[in-house]
């Protein structure tokens, strides 16, 4: 793993991510750094395992992580993807603190601040803007599930392909094609297919 920035600028990324949101002062910035932990992992490192609980939001300031479901088969369902300025956890199991039912892994080295559960209440009284951050970040969240949902439902695996490539252009180079094909719910047969040009 390369050298880790400082953890000041570290700092920095996360304040200007949070600034195009809210607005908070300079001493409101440094309450909120207060309650932020650093955390590297390895390639192929779990961030949260199924059966653990999930005790943090993670804001990745850089690396790619990816969630994932395993079945009663063994078999892996991609369900998300995190890279640089994003968040992930697994609300399912961070808001009632019960054991995960996913996983969350590094796709490769990555370094992460995460807040827990208990950090981020406090911060939401002590800082009341920040309710409105979490609130902007969640409607995202649902918008583009919903949209999800709905490409999945109108447009062929082709299509959901050629949007996801064309919205997140690296993401080719950083998750491999069988969990791209999982995350679009097509098989790594039918993406080798479309990725050829051939029959869709």
């Amino acid at each position: 793993m390369s050298a880790t920035p400082p953890l000041s600028d570290l700092h920095q990324l996360i304040l200007h991510h949070v600034q195009k949101r809210i607005h908070l002062s300079a001493e409101e910035q440094e309450h909120f750094c207060s309650f932020l932990t650093l955390r590297k992992l390895l390639p192929r490192q779990y961030l949260l395992q199924q059966g653990e609980i999930c005790k943090h939001e993670s804001y990745v300031c850089s690396g790619f992580l990816r969630s994932f479901y395993v079945d009663d088969n063994g078999d892996e369902h991609t369900l998300h993807f995190a890279m640089e300025d994003w968040w992930i956890s697994d609300a399912s199991s961070f808001i009632p603190q019960v054991p995960s039912r996913i996983n969350i892994i590094a796709q490769e080295a990555t370094v992460v601040l995460q807040i827990d559960r208990n950090g981020l209440e406090q911060l939401f009284t002590d800082i009341p803007a920040f309710e409105k951050f979490w609130r902007i970040l969640n409607q995202q969240a649902m918008i583009s599930q919903d949209q999800r949902i709905l490409n999945s439902i109108s447009m062929t695996g082709a299509e959901r392909y050629e949007a996801l490539v064309k919205k997140y252009p690296t993401l080719e180079q950083r998750m491999p094609q069988k969990h791209i094909a999982s995350f679009l719910g097509i098989t790594p047969v039918f993406l080798s297919q479309i990725r050829k040009g051939g029959k869709r």
